[in-house]
Formats: structure tokens, C-alpha cells, sequence
């Protein structure tokens, strides 16, 4: 998988090391060449010393047969038009844009801009520090606004079938895990001892969740 990343800051520092371990084709672009020295020696993509606005560079990284690119420069603006441009023009598949002002986030990802908010991620991550629960998701999707959870079958359940666990647009059950075995289930599976159920939870149905599993 070949992914351009645009921005050599310490983020885009990072996922270059991380995605290099994991044996993805990297191209990593910015415009100050000391910025490249954070990588390191373990680091052994491309780097391209350039604008990421400027097409030229694009093209010289390889945006053409790149399955992925991430804007992580210290602009927001930038970050949006290096992201659209990847998207619209060259027709990157999966692309994701760093932008530190949420509401300028919201509006790009109505516009089709797979963005990321540190600030909503870290507000985020605190708030689950300070009021941990049994129900702490596993997993976030997009800027939190859907968590994954992972609970052990609670008694009341038990002999009840999975639609009484379903809330249209607010819970749904994506899996059980049964017999060493997962398997996505229908509304009329019945749950049994033993069961680890998975969740999909949006971020304000957390109590509802939590009185139909009964720990409230």
C-alpha cells in the first residue's frame, strides 16, 4: 500500500515510523528539509523536500498510485485543499485531513473531507479517563461520535433475543462472540451465558445503553 503523507511535524512523524512497520510504501512531503531528521534511521521511504500544494510535487511523490494520503501540515486551510485536491483531482481513495478548529472540521466533512480534530479526540480521551465505566469503548469512529463496546452478557439478557438490545440510529448489536466463535447476529438471535456482545453506541445514548444492560 503506498500512502503519502504531507507534513513532517510530529504527527506526521509518527504515523511515517508507524505505517513504515507495518511494510506500507511511504512518501512523506514537506518544505523544510530539516524537518525529515525526525524520522530517523529506521525510517526508509521517500521524502520530498516541496509544497504539497504544488501539483509538481504531488505528482513527483507519486499521488497517482497512491492508495492513501494524510494532510498533517500546521494549516488547516492547507491540510482542506492538499485533502480535496488529493480526493477530487487525483482520486486518492482514503484521504484525511488534520484540522484543529472543529467547527471548520464539520463543515469539510459535510463536504465530503474525512477530517481529524485533535482537540475533540483529547476532550474526548479525557473525559473517558475521568469518568471511566465498564462501558468504555474499544474503539472510536470518526471524531467519536460512534464508539464500539465490548460487555459481557449481563443476567438480564440472558434468554432475550438481540432487538431488545437495538435502538434505531443509537445501538446496534455488530456481533457476538460465542463458543470461541463471532458471528454478526439476526434481531431474533436469542443471547446466551457466556456471551461477549459487541456495540455500536452513538456518543449520547451511553445511559440508555447502560439501563438496558441493567447497570443502572
Amino acid at each position: 500500500m503506498k500512502i503519502m503523507i504531507i507534513g513532517c511535524g510530529r504527527q506526521g512523524t509518527e504515523l511515517a515510523k508507524t505505517l513504515c512497520q507495518n511494510e506500507c510504501e511511504i512518501t512523506v512531503v514537506d518544505n523544510d528539509p530539516d524537518a525529515f531528521k525526525r524520522l530517523g534511521p529506521p525510517f526508509h521511504g521517500q521524502v520530498i523536500c516541496g509544497d504539497g500544494l504544488d501539483r509538481e510535487v504531488l505528482l513527483k511523490g507519486g499521488i497517482e498510485r497512491a492508495d492513501g494520503l494524510a494532510a498533517l501540515t500546521a494549516s488547516d486551510d492547507t491540510n482542506i485543499v492538499v485533502a480535496r485536491l488529493a480526493r477530487q483531482v487525483f482520486r486518492v481513495p482514503r484521504v484525511v485531513a488534520r484540522v484543529h478548529d472543529p467547527l471548520k472540521a464539520e463543515i469539510y466533512r459535510r463536504l465530503g473531507v474525512q477530517t481529524v480534530t485533535p482537540v475533540a479526540l483529547g476532550t474526548l480521551r479525557f473525559a473517558e479517563l475521568l469518568t471511566f465505566s465498564p462501558l468504555e469503548p474499544i474503539k472510536r469512529l470518526g471524531n467519536g461520535e460512534v464508539g464500539i463496546v465490548e460487555i459481557d452478557v449481563p443476567p438480564n439478557l440472558i434468554g432475550r433475543t438481540v432487538i431488545e438490545l437495538t435502538v434505531p440510529n443509537e445501538i446496534f448489536v455488530v456481533a457476538i462472540s460465542r463458543d470461541d466463535k463471532t458471528f454478526m447476529p439476526t434481531l431474533g438471535v436469542i443471547f446466551q451465558e457466556k456471551d461477549v456482545v459487541h456495540l455500536a453506541v452513538t456518543a449520547g445514548s451511553m445511559d440508555r445503553l447502560k439501563a438496558l444492560l441493567g447497570l443502572v
